[in-house]
């Protein structure tokens, strides 16, 4: 029987190393790839005890290496990135660089290695601060950070392989995905893992602004069961929200963990960060028609597993 192989950029990330677990069950033979300029070598770890896995240490703009390495792949899913706006407003040309041009690279490559899929993560923040709630894919893009306008190149580029070569394609604009295995250290650390790891210490956290922010929290699970339907699906060129179609306040996240933790911590606020949006919340019925997406693990129990791995 003829099993799948899958090559995955970022593989050391966040979500790139709970795909590639998820790949392994399901039979796959997984390659990965990772420069370790925001992954971690932990991630890592587990992946190494399975002979149907096979990491390499490059850098997505490095073509000729990527050539060799997606050479008798079946599925790309491309997740390296530089993340974080408020890293690309601090550092827009470290951004730009590995987000396009790496992605033109990962895109080329797979082109030309005959590549049956390629998923890509988008982002929603290439909605910007639009007033319209929920976020639907019609809508128009207003990407308000060098970062937000790099995932739209990177969705851009590729839908419009699929009409350019014979290659399948998908963009997944991500809202807020969380879970085991996120880095909570740094300054760009996503508020979820932050917030736990500092409150877990007993440590206020910093909410920048009022903290009636919106955002719909979606847990890791959620994001690799889309990223596989789009990939073993038959639907090309389009972009869909990965999300669970609500949204939580960062005072209600604060709430929620202090009820979860047994704790009654209470934040502190900051002013409000440039380039990062007021709301974000996902309308996911196109990805529930075309792809069968069906988010399975709610916000609250996502947030239970979460604080489990970092209490473990």
């Amino acid at each position: 029987m003829y099993m799948s192989t899958a090559l995955i950029t970022g593989v050391a990330g966040f979500i790139g190393s709970n795909l590639a677990a998820a790949l392994l069950n399901r039979g796959y033979t997984v390659h990965g790839v990772d420069n370790f300029e925001t992954g971690r070598r932990r991630n890592l770890d587990s992946l190494h005890r399975n002979d149907d896995f096979e990491f390499h240490e490059t850098d997505i703009r490095d073509a000729e290496s990527m050539a060799h390495i997606t050479d008798d792949v079946d599925y790309v899913f491309h997740q390296a990135a530089v993340p974080s706006v408020p890293r690309s407003v601090k550092d827009p040309v470290t951004t730009t660089d590995a987000n396009c041009a790496g992605t033109a690279t990962v895109l080329d490559t797979a082109r030309k290695s005959d590549v049956d899929t390629v998923v890509v993560a988008s982002s929603s923040s290439v909605y910007g601060s639009t007033e319209t709630l929920p976020k639907v894919e019609s809508m128009d893009s207003r990407p308000e950070s060098p970062y937000a306008l790099s995932k739209y190149y990177t969705e851009k580029l590729a839908l419009q392989f699929s009409d350019l070569y014979d290659i399948d394609t998908a963009a997944l604009r991500y809202f807020n995905i969380f879970g085991p295995q996120q880095d909570p250290n740094g300054e760009y650390a996503a508020v979820i893992p932050k917030f736990i790891d500092l409150m877990l210490r007993g440590e206020r956290p910093v909410i920048y602004g009022d903290g009636e922010q919106s955002r719909d929290f979606t847990f890791i699970d959620n994001a690799i069961q889309a990223n596989i339907l789009a990939a073993e699906g038959d639907v090309t060129g389009e972009a869909f929200n990965v999300g669970c179609n609500g949204r939580v306040t960062i005072n209600e996240l604060v709430e929620t963990l202090n009820d979860v933790l047994g704790t009654s911590i209470e934040p502190e606020y900051d002013t409000p960060r440039p380039g990062d949006v007021r709301h974000s919340h996902a309308d996911i019925s196109k990805a529930t028609e075309l792809l069968g997406y069906d988010p399975t693990v709610g916000f609250t129990d996502g947030l239970k597993q979460t604080i489990e791995h970092y209490r473990d």
